[in-house]
């Protein structure tokens, strides 16, 4: 029996304007989300959302509450309409919006947590400035060895923050060990590598400073046993409890994304389609080229919010169909 598997993305996602076509179809969403989250932050995050400018969207603690609540809100359209996950998922910030739709996490205290969360990892990189670099076309176990070569030969760190898919790897760490990387990445046969325009260094050991500050925030929020199968991508397994959530939202902050195994571990589970629900399509095309054999279902924009809702309501009405 099939099953529906929500993907919620994270940083990188973030554009001028985004979550301005939910309100087309659901104006109250305003008073229900994006006015609570502006008194809760003490910010204007509806306005630089809709507005921006695009310059403040790129400040990492205010990045990741953008995302977000425009995650958070495209997710309520979703169920309004009747679409529920029978799995979920989240690409690093990503998974806080999982969790709110696994209903581990209230959605204001979620808020909180990234907000707090984009200011410790803005706060890192003002320390230790650091970079991050896409390398296309090698594989995991190369660009592992290309990380080890350009830390010795620097003396900085550099290490793999994302398994994206076969073939994207994303690196993490002090400048010059990165542009080192890119640099004999390109010499070992990469199609390209890129250094990123992000914040922060993020998922790498220049983190590992603030898991213990992160930790404290953490215990303060209440984390309950996971309604929904969530598969945490720190660990590419399934997550099925308060403390072991609460253990791997502490880890995201140094560690690794597998989002290669996480897409593999959802269709392990039974997903035979895939959702992404929040801004842009990263994901979506992340999870065509490792599931190529999945349907993919964006929400980034009217027509393709429309789209969705009427795919999966063809879907469901189809015989032993599940959600």
């Amino acid at each position: 029996m099939g099953k529906t598997a929500f993907v919620f993305p994270g940083q990188g996602s973030q554009r001028v304007g985004m979550g301005l076509h939910l309100l087309e179809q659901r104006p109250d969403l305003i008073d229900t989300y994006y006015r609570t989250a502006d008194e809760i932050l003490g910010l204007p995050l509806s306005r630089l959302c809709w507005e921006g400018p695009q310059e403040a969207l790129r400040d990492t603690a205010v990045t990741q509450p953008a995302v977000f609540l425009t995650g958070i809100a495209t997710l309520d359209v979703l169920r309004r309409r009747g679409i529920e996950p029978a799995l979920v998922a989240g690409h690093s910030l990503g998974e806080y919006t999982a969790l709110v739709a696994a209903a581990v996490l209230d959605w204001r205290d979620a808020l909180r947590l990234v907000r707090r969360r984009g200011e410790l990892m803005a706060a890192v990189n003002a320390q230790v400035p650091g970079r991050m670099a896409a390398v296309i076309g090698l594989d995991l176990a190369t660009v592992e060895e290309l990380c080890t070569k350009a830390a010795a030969a620097t003396g900085q760190v550099v290490e793999v923050a994302n398994d994206n898919e076969p073939g994207q790897v994303v690196v993490s760490g002090q400048e010059s060990a990165v542009q080192r990387l890119c640099g004999d990445a390109q010499d070992a046969g990469a199609v390209r590598a890129v250094v990123l325009e992000v914040g922060a260094p993020f998922h790498c050991s220049l983190m590992a400073d603030i898991e213990e500050e992160f930790a404290a925030e953490l215990d303060k929020v209440e984390l309950r046993a996971p309604r929904v199968p969530v598969v945490s991508g720190v660990t590419a397994d399934l997550v099925d409890s308060a403390e072991g959530v609460r253990d791997r939202l502490r880890r995201q902050l140094a560690g690794r994304v597998r989002w290669t195994g996480t897409v593999r571990a959802l269709t392990a589970a039974g997903a035979d389609r895939f959702v992404e629900v929040g801004p842009g399509n990263v994901l979506s095309g992340l999870c065509r080229r490792i599931a190529p054999d999945v349907p993919v279902h964006t929400t980034n924009d009217a027509r393709r919010l429309d789209r969705t809702i009427a795919q999966a309501g063809r879907e469901a009405a189809r015989p032993g169909a599940a959600a």
